[in-house]
């Protein structure tokens, strides 16, 4: 039997029949395995392992090695044969073999001559089992013959004419390079008119007068022996038809001259092969070359078909400019017929190539080697093909089997030799020749004849691991004779594994094919034959599989930005991964912008150059997994280039350009901008945007500009450079296309009209010598048109006019090929001038005490001599009838714009007397005022109190002292004093109301309770009703024996020390209290106070009146508010709806179209004290004592 290597073929049960026993053992094993102690104690007949190739050309100027190396047990002893006798080296001193080895050294470098040598060797290598024996090995030296000397003519040939230049190296072993070159070592260009063929010879088409030269030189370079061999240069003159006309025309007189005829274009003529067939005979495996090259003016191209058929994909090559067909791998399927075909303008040729691909031998089945135990049949099958048929003859040890020793177990049946019954002195080994007329195949195979008891080869114990779901193969590497029968079990007392869940190779494996965590174990292997059994135990683990949980992702970026691949995994804790990047399935850049970290992998800076495939590859000893993201880096795009202008007209241009690299993001627009050089240089302007797909576009352009152009590229990242600009392109003068603009006429004095316009820029102006022409003429007059020409300015004074009088006007642009078109007219007005006349008929009507409305006539317009801007109400107050007036007398001053005759006085003092006027006003100014009014304001309600103080608490009484308000507004009639008791828990007691005469400023009140807080309302009254009022709070004190024990404690030390720190605490608190009580009161007031508001206010109708602008008649400063509104939003009596403070502001307020009032008021106003729940003033120190008490 023999023995088994790893196969992935399922064995076949040794319970079958005889004859599928006999089968397999056919398809056995080669060879015995090679392991060490098995080969120390294992007969085995020789095997060759190393040869010289069949064909062995060698250097004579170097030894010869001619290899033969072989292994067998016993170790084999080498012999050759020289041209089929023995070689007794021992009798030539040039010849030695290597000890252990059967390889001769032929010592040429010491006197021998290598062409002694020539011949046919052929080494057996023999032991006591049989004799293996190598190839015929044919030593020859090589040759590099010198090249035989010649008399080159020069070559004269016609221009047009075909020419070839004759290489004919030397015939040399093996044959050399062909290669042509100059005097210069410089290779002659080739091309599709001048080629190599295969012969080494150089094929011109047709000449060329550039073909001239004397330096055309042929070299042979043989590589065996490292020489070249030159030939001698070759001389080529190419007469063109000129210098032939010249030199007929210096010896014919001109009567004889015809004219030489042209250089003569000509159909394609094959130079090689030559005729209109040919055949080809190429060998299975070889390079089929096929060449043809023709001659023709012009030069004539070359196509090549196969004839009934294609040429075959994939191993078809054309070389030397498609003159040569090339198919590598030839099988008897090529043969055919191949077609060249050369063609040009006047015609074609073809030529034909029969090829036909022979054969030498090739193995169908090679013998193999066999080891038998003694009694067991076998055979060995030699089977080879080829073209033609190849023959077989079989060898014993070398000798042909038909001279060979008789063996009774052996019979010879064609290419199959059938051993029964084997015994050991079988062993031998057994040639195969299977030969034709292109060569020959030698194989050697033993037979091989041993007894040996079963051996299991795999270590003990090992340990295999598998990644879980994958398949498990166990080894189990055996020999014996007869072969062995191998069992497996898991565990130690387990049974035999059979089922389909198991694969038994016939090498002793088991296959598990999806191995699961329960197939970890021990497994066992019995190897059992006729001469003993033999076991062996190893372990399977099963490990959990790599998996990346977070993959790297498809990622776009912009350049030098910043970039991270995750490669997240999750592996087997037993297992260590190691974790690899890859871009573009190669080593990531040895760049220190790449960090690779433990689960990530980040760029910085990123370039164009980092744009690709990276790849997170995780390895462990079992398996690997790898998963892959794109990185595209984008960009703005890189500036378009070439800008090309053509089809130049005068008013248009038509521009082209190539697009710079989009950097990964598609260009969505163009944007072309110009450079007037002439008038702006430097200056680059918008002209039109074109869509990203676009290249060309057609510009329109204006006269008399040097246009400069440039392009920017534009994607979604951003705005290329800009282009290079394109040449200049100066376009022809014209007439003005377009006027000034914004032309008006303003007067600057009353008796002048100034006319401006905005001018017209270079780029605008179309050409040389830019003007305006300026036309004017009084409206509604019959007067011509006065005209006249300035220089390129933007004003003209007219002067003498009459005061505001209407003039129409319009400028034209001219320069100095001719005018803009007509302009259009617009309407202007000499300077103004002061009003003459004061409006009349002013009326006043008083509507409530601070709101008033006042009347008048309007003036005729022609007084107005301008712009009616509107009329001004000048109002001050001129005595107060409540209290002393104020010495200085501040006049304010109300706008009313456009042709009113009516507006509203809002913001007026009650109880007071005032005086008006009214004027007129233009651009110019106001015109002089109508005659003073005088008008008075009725009573009001009047301003809370100036101040409440509350002092001397008692146990049951409090002093209340207060000042009178600071407005009046009327005659005071009476004060109002209502207070309540506040409790601990801050709730209000009943309220009580007392009413105070007018002339009194303090008051008592008693029979209070002690140390009980109250809370005080406080107001004026005047016969309109009451003012707004002002709060305050007190509390009265404790009583007497509770004041003496406090005077008791108060002598105490510690209690001195206690009242410090007191006293720090409520300094603090008084704080507190200062913010919070000028915030507001914490006590929520009665909803039955009134607000008292005041009962005059009424709200306006629009068609009541309107409200002019206020400003201060003497320096216009603004007015400053009075009071802050209550924190309990109660509306004091000087904030009602028609306060100035609520509506104007000084001159510069705005109005409505009908001249109603909408700025700010800002007259001046004295600040008045807070009311509501807000106290007059800043609580005393004593008062805040008194809360705390």
């Amino acid at each position: 039997m023999q023995p088994e290597v790893m196969m992935k073929k399922k064995c076949i049960s040794a319970r079958k029949a005889s004859l599928v026993l006999f089968l397999c053992q056919m398809i056995s094993a080669l060879d015995v395995p090679l392991d060490s102690k098995l080969l120390e104690e294992l007969s085995q007949p020789p095997t060759i392992t190393q040869q010289s190739p069949k064909d062995y050309i060698v250097d004579p100027r170097e030894n010869i090695v001619i290899q033969c190396e072989a292994k067998g047990k016993p170790p084999p002893s080498f012999s050759w044969t020289r041209n089929g006798t023995h070689f007794d080296i021992d009798k030539d001193a040039q010849v030695t073999m290597k000890p252990n080895s059967g390889t001769l050294v032929i010592n040429i470098m010491n006197g021998g001559k290598a062409e002694a040598y020539e011949g046919v060797y052929q080494c057996t290598a023999r032991n006591e089992r049989g004799a293996a024996i190598s190839n015929n090995i044919v030593i020859r030296p090589s040759r590099s013959p010198l090249w035989t000397k010649e008399k080159l003519e020069p070559n004269q040939v016609r221009e047009g004419d075909s020419l070839v230049l004759h290489c004919r190296p030397p015939v040399g072993l093996p044959p050399p390079i062909i290669f042509w070159m100059d005097n210069a070592f410089q290779r002659l260009p080739q091309s599709e008119r001048v080629s190599q063929g295969l012969n080494g010879d150089l094929y011109f088409s047709n000449v060329q007068p550039e073909d001239t030269r004397e330096d055309y030189i042929c070299y042979a370079r043989f590589n065996h022996t490292q020489t070249i061999q030159q030939k001698q240069p070759i001389s080529v003159k190419v007469f063109s038809m000129d210098s032939l006309n010249d030199t007929i025309a210096a010896n014919l007189s001109d009567t004889d001259i015809y004219g030489a005829r042209p250089v003569t274009e000509r159909q394609p003529v094959l130079l090689t092969p030559t005729g209109s067939t040919s055949t080809k005979v190429e060998l299975r495996g070889n390079v089929l070359l096929l060449e043809c090259i023709a001659a023709g003016l012009p030069t004539p191209v070359i196509r090549w078909i196969k004839e009934g058929g294609e040429l075959p994909a994939n191993r078809t090559f054309f070389e030397n400019f498609k003159k040569t067909l090339k198919i590598i791998d030839v099988s008897e399927a090529d043969s055919g017929n191949y077609k060249c075909i050369a063609r040009n303008t006047l015609g074609s040729a073809h030529h034909v190539i029969s090829v036909t691909v022979k054969a030498a031998p090739y193995w169908i089945t090679a013998p193999r080697n066999l080891v038998l135990s003694p009694g067991e049949d076998g055979t060995l099958i030699c089977r080879a093909n080829g073209n033609p048929k190849p023959s077989i003859s079989w060898l014993a040890n070398g000798v042909p089997i038909a001279i060979a020793p008789e063996d009774p177990s052996r019979k010879v049946d064609g290419d199959t030799i059938i051993f029964s019954h084997v015994q050991e002195r079988s062993s031998a080994v057994y040639q195969c020749n299977a030969s034709n007329e292109y060569g020959y195949l030698l194989a050697n195979a033993f037979v091989n004849v041993l007894a040996e008891p079963p051996r299991i080869l795999t270590p003990a114990n090992k340990l295999y691991q598998v990644i879980a779901d994958s398949p498990a193969l166990l080894d189990c590497a055996y020999f014996g004779s007869p072969k062995p029968e191998i069992e497996w079990f898991k565990g130690v007392k387990g049974s035999i594994l059979r089922g389909s869940e198991y694969i038994f190779h016939d090498n002793g494996t088991l296959e598990i094919p999806v191995a699961q965590k329960d197939s970890t174990g021990a497994y066992t292997c019995v190897a059992r034959n006729k001469l003993g059994k033999t076991q062996n135990e190893v372990q399977l683990e099963i490990k959990d599989p790599t998996v990346i949980i977070k993959q790297p992702e498809y990622k776009v970026i912009q350049r030098y930005g910043q970039v991270s691949f995750e490669c997240i995994i999750k592996h087997d804790s037993t297992l260590l991964p190691t974790v690899l990047w890859l871009k573009d399935n190669d080593e990531l850049p040895d760049d220190e912008r790449f960090l690779v970290g433990k689960d990530n992998l980040t760029i910085m800076n990123v370039t164009d150059k980092d744009d690709g495939t990276y790849t997170c590859i995780v390895n462990t000893t079992l398996d690997s997994v790898s998963a892959s993201a794109v990185l595209t880096v984008v960009a703005r795009p890189n500036p378009p280039f070439d800008l090309e202008l053509t089809g130049q007209l005068e008013r248009s241009v038509e521009l082209s350009w190539i697009p710079g690299d989009e950097n990964n993001s598609p260009i969505t627009n163009f944007v072309i901008e110009y450079e007037d050089g002439l008038h702006e240089p430097g200056v680059w302007h918008y002209q039109t945007e074109v869509p990203g797909t676009q290249t060309t576009v057609q510009l329109k352009l204006s006269p008399y500009v040097n246009y400069s152009f440039r392009v920017i590229a534009v994607n979604e990242i951003g705005r290329s450079q800009p282009s290079e600009p394109s040449e200049q392109y100066l376009t022809k003068s014209a007439n003005p296309d377009e006027n000034p603009s914004n032309v008006q006429g303003i007067g600057s004095e009353p008796d002048n009209l100034v006319i401006t316009w905005e001018s017209l820029t270079g780029f605008q102006s179309n050409g040389p010598g830019l003007q305006y022409k300026v036309s004017w003429r009084q409206k509604d007059v019959d007067d011509e048109w006065t005209s006249v020409i300035v220089a390129n300015v933007s004003k003209y004074i007219v002067s003498g006019t009459p005061t505001f009088v209407p003039y129409e006007i319009k400028v034209q642009a001219l320069n100095d090929l001719g005018y803009a078109p007509e302009p259009s007219e617009v309407i202007g007005h000499s300077g103004e001038d002061l009003p003459m006349v004061a409006p009349g008929n002013v009326q006043v009507h008083v509507i409530n005490s601070t709101l008033a409305k006042v009347h008048w006539d309007p003036v005729p317009l022609k007084t107005v001599r301008g712009h009616l801007q509107g009329y001004k109400v000048y109002y001050w107050k001129v005595q107060s009838l409540s209290r002393r007036s104020r010495r200085h007398i501040e006049k304010k001053i109300l706008t009313f714009r456009g042709n009113k005759t009516f507006g509203m006085l809002p913001g007026l003092e009650p109880y007071s007397t005032y005086k008006l006027n009214v004027r007129v006003a233009n651009g110019k100014g106001e015109g002089p005022a109508s005659p003073d009014k005088v008008f008075r304001t009725p009573e009001g309600v009047p301003s809370s109190p100036s101040f409440l103080k509350i002092t001397n608490p008692t146990l049951d009484s409090l002093t209340l002292e207060w000042g009178s308000p600071t407005h009046p507004n009327g005659v005071l009639t009476s004060y109002i004093l209502k207070f309540q008791p506040i409790n601990n828990t801050h709730e209000l007691g009943p309220l009580v109301e007392i009413r105070i005469p007018a002339n009194e400023s303090s008051l008592i009140l008693k029979n209070l309770n002690y140390s009980t807080r109250y809370k005080f309302y406080f107001n004026a009254q005047t016969s309109v009703g009451s003012g707004n009022q002002i709060t305050e709070e007190a509390v009265t004190i404790m009583d007497e024996a509770m004041a003496s024990r406090q005077v008791d404690i108060a002598t105490q030390g510690w209690f001195i020390g206690l009242m410090c720190a007191v006293a720090l605490l409520i300094l603090i608190l008084l704080i507190v209290c200062f913010i919070r009580r000028n915030k507001g009161g914490k006590y929520p007031v009665k909803e039955k106070e009134d607000a008292h508001a005041d009962p005059e206010i009424q709200p306006m109708k629009e068609d009541d009146g309107t409200f002019g602008e206020y400003s201060d008649a003497e320096d216009h400063k603004p007015l400053k508010k009075g009071s802050r509104t209550p924190s309990d939003r109660t509306v004091k009596k000087e904030d009602s709806d028609d306060s100035l403070v609520d509506y104007g502001e000084g001159v510069n307020g705005q109005f409505n179209e009908d001249g109603s009032f909408i700025g700010q008021y800002s007259g001046k106003k004295e600040k008045e004290p807070a009311e509501g729940n807000e106290s007059s003033e800043a609580p005393s120190p004593v008062n805040a004592m008194n809360s705390f008490v």
